[in-house]
């Protein structure tokens, strides 16, 4: 019987790639990259937390572009144990009377504002705070709904005291004059531990605004509302709402 032969098959020839094949596969890396990008972020954002319980702050991004705008910055660190009482009661009563109360949001003040229009602002101490040390100064849609989920991480892994104590050495109180330790002498001439009661609450005045307010050479406005804050001052003392900063 006569054999037969296999015949031998010619390989098939290798599918060529399209020429848009790219097109599928850069949203799927985007989004790939995307994510870990984001999730190294909020691991670095809760380190940053977690070390600033113990750590201060060394700087912040509106200090930095600032030095470099202006090419030298005013800043002396103060715990609060070394700055007047008078000093952190007056900062409560003029931005945050409810400072001891809240959990980073005040509601009230939030429905007060919505009633009141853009024009009035209802932001916290806890809020403020997030901005100043780990976000960027500016009014944007994105930088507020992440000081909304950053806020209450704070609120949950600080003290108020510490809360109190950063928001005080990072806000500004003139160009190029960021905290109280270094606004007393540039105001005033005193330590910041003698700062008075009427001193305080000029300094604590001129918050949120210090470029166009003056502790030194007080407009009427600022004069009638260091008044204000200074009574406001008296009263959370009296009725415990500075408790939770003073104990």
């Amino acid at each position: 019987m006569a054999r037969q032969t296999k015949t031998k098959q010619k390989p098939k020839p290798k599918a060529r790639r399209s020429f848009f094949w790219w097109i599928g596969v850069v949203p799927y890396l985007a989004v790939r990259w995307g994510l870990r990008i984001i999730l190294v972020a909020v691991a670095v954002l809760f380190l940053l937390i977690g070390i600033y319980t113990m750590v201060n702050p060394p700087t912040t991004l509106y200090i930095l572009s600032e030095g470099l705008r202006l090419e030298k910055v005013r800043r002396d660190w103060r715990d609060i144990e070394s700055v007047s009482p008078h000093m952190a009661r007056a900062i409560v009563a003029a931005e945050d009377a409810n400072f001891c109360t809240h959990w980073g949001f005040d509601m009230a003040a939030i429905r007060d504002a919505l009633e009141d229009g853009a024009g009035r602002g209802a932001s916290t101490i806890s809020q403020q705070t997030v901005k100043n040390v780990f976000l960027w100064h500016g009014r944007n849609w994105i930088r507020k709904a992440l000081e909304a989920l950053i806020t209450p991480v704070v609120e949950t892994i600080w003290t108020k005291k510490r809360i109190l104590e950063v928001y005080m050495n990072v806000a500004e109180f003139d160009e190029g004059v960021f905290g109280v330790g270094a606004a007393a002498p540039w105001y005033f001439g005193v330590d910041a531990k003698d700062l008075s009661k009427t001193q305080a609450a000029r300094l604590a005045a001129i918050l949120p605004n210090p470029k166009a307010r003056s502790a030194k050479t007080p407009s009427n406005f600022v004069l009638q509302r260091s008044r204000s804050i200074a009574s406001g001052a008296a009263t959370i003392r009296a009725d415990g709402r500075s408790d939770c900063f003073e104990s």
